[in-house]
């Protein structure tokens, strides 16, 4: 797969460090990947953008190359890391792109700071309510049958770990996107063994905040596009429903793919990204 202007980058913060990719010049765009993903997933659209946009993608704490503390995963935790990120790029405001729960936590973060916000889009997001708390005791379930957790492991081998990914929604096809994807977010153990690198405390304290809280409560004014994979997560109307009711500022845009459009269908999925930042210009 063909690099174009990437860089990695790590920012120190008091807490942890943040590492980040970097692609391109122009308008600020944040880009900002789902649970148990890590930047990279980012590549091709960081790159279809380069020529008119600057696109930084982090890696989530917890996630990637970043710094994986035992505590610190709340939506709070989140925003905050990504407020000290734009500060230190210079972004009073950005173009804010999210996938999955991370776009629950953008839209938690454009309620709380609607300033930081040229535009929003948000990628069929998980769960954009509260979970119900008895959903507490089916965490170990979900923990084992999610798509995006499958590959956190123990594998013997790395081939071990390739072969169940090259089954997994996300790896649909195993592009050079893909597999760069996935080699990215995957590392040898000190036992000898292969995993991901986002780690239990990470994955176990975001599916606790995601029960407590809920991603839209009130109206929020700015400029949003929701993109809704053909084989997403949110299809039915009850789903779409409070999209609608928040969101008051909102384009809805069908697109080809499943959860993760931007790596199983990446040209429908940038073009559609460009069309609307394009909107803006």
């Amino acid at each position: 797969m063909p690099k174009l202007n990437l860089q990695r980058k790590t920012l120190n913060l008091p807490q942890i460090q943040l590492s980040y990719l970097e692609w391109g010049q122009g308008e600020p765009v944040l880009l900002l990947h789902g649970l148990a993903d890590c930047a990279l997933v980012w590549a091709s659209l960081g790159e279809y953008l380069a020529n008119s946009y600057h696109s930084v993608a982090p890696d989530i704490r917890g996630h990637g190359e970043s710094s994986k503390p035992e505590n610190g995963y709340r939506s709070a935790d989140i925003i905050a890391d990504l407020q000290a990120l734009m500060d230190n790029l210079g972004w009073s405001d950005a173009h804010i792109i999210a996938h999955s729960w991370m776009a629950k936590v953008a839209c938690v973060w454009a309620k709380q700071h609607p300033q930081r916000f040229r535009s929003l889009v948000i990628i069929d997001p998980f769960f954009i309510g509260k979970m119900p708390s008895f959903t507490k005791l089916t965490f170990p379930f979900f923990y084992k049958v999610l798509p995006f957790l499958k590959c956190m492991g123990p594998f013997p081998s790395y081939v071990a770990a390739e072969n169940l990914a090259r089954q997994l929604k996300q790896y649909k096809g195993w592009s050079p996107l893909q597999e760069a994807a996935f080699k990215a977010g995957m590392e040898e153990k000190k036992d000898g063994t292969w995993g991901s690198k986002f780690v239990v405390q990470a994955r176990n304290q975001v599916f606790e905040d995601v029960m407590l809280v809920a991603g839209l409560t009130e109206t929020l004014e700015v400029a949003t596009l929701l993109l809704l994979p053909e084989q997403g997560l949110n299809r039915s109307e009850f789903q779409i429903k409070p999209f609608r009711t928040y969101l008051k500022n909102v384009s809805m845009q069908k697109i080809p793919g499943n959860h993760w459009a931007f790596l199983v269908e990446p040209d429908a999925f940038n073009q559609a990204v460009a069309k609307f930042l394009n909107s803006f210009t």
